[in-house]
């Protein structure tokens, strides 16, 4: 029995989400991930994801792990992985761990990007790699009003209607804006402890109006106050949204 612990990206546009539907036609990440590990193993195996993505959404480094009935090397693995998955999936890195490590529950930290394309009509090549927002922004505002985001917060009025975690308070350490003139592009830089369902696409909606002119720059400490997610209103689309990186404690 071996734990391997495999850093993954993917184009999330063609999947219903990392996670398993249980649904007749649904295409997810998972799915094909345990068609693949189970047919190398010849036995069912279970594949457990660091972040439940969702449809659209995409990862440069999502962490999975499995446990395989026996012992392979790290490149045979990759190799054997990479051979059978379908090209929107690549197997990036693999690692043998303890028989402990859980990808989803070991994680401690994670970031996650967030790209806007601000050109005035949408472009057909960034259409599922972005989101599109072509208002006028005045990006001093976006900056003056991130730092109101880090911090350990009840993020209730960013949390979608579908999150089912016990509470709603997170710890937000990062929060940064670059902006790409040359590309008609913003990339926003998220890390936290961990996040709440559309917990970032709901941030970068707001951020968008407060640069937008129709919220006050530091509305953000009044709807972490209020805890009322009707009154966070934009959800940015998911199709701007990826899963950069999963940080773990060394395991040495």
């Amino acid at each position: 029995m071996q734990n391997y612990k495999v850093t993954i990206s993917y184009d999330g546009h063609y999947f219903e989400g990392f996670q398993t539907q249980n649904r007749p036609g649904s295409r997810t990440v998972q799915d094909e991930l345990i068609k693949v590990v189970s047919k190398m193993a010849k036995t069912k195996i279970k594949v457990i994801g660091a972040s439940r993505t969702d449809a659209g959404v995409h990862a440069n480094g999502q962490v999975i792990n499995f446990i395989f009935p026996f012992d392979l090397n790290e490149k045979a693995i990759l190799m054997g992985m990479n051979s059978q998955l379908p090209t929107d999936i690549l197997v990036k890195k693999v690692e043998k761990v303890p028989i402990n490590f859980n990808a989803r529950h070991s994680s401690h930290r994670k970031r996650y990007l967030y790209r806007v394309s601000t050109s005035k009509f949408i472009d057909p090549f960034k259409r599922f790699y972005t989101g599109h927002y072509f208002w006028n922004l005045d990006t001093n505002k976006i900056q003056e009003a991130l730092p109101d985001l880090i911090g350990e917060h009840d993020f209730a009025s960013f949390a979608a209607s579908g999150n089912q975690t016990a509470t709603t308070i997170r710890t937000v350490t990062k929060a940064e804006l670059k902006i790409f003139p040359e590309n008609n592009e913003l990339l926003f830089t998220f890390e936290g402890n961990a996040f709440l369902y559309n917990q970032i696409r709901i941030m970068v909606g707001v951020l968008l109006e407060i640069g937008n002119g129709t919220r006050p720059v530091h509305d953000i400490i009044r709807l972490i106050k209020i805890k009322d997610r009707q009154q966070a209103r934009f959800t940015a689309p998911a199709s701007g949204l990826y899963l950069d990186e999963v940080y773990y404690e060394s395991m040495d």
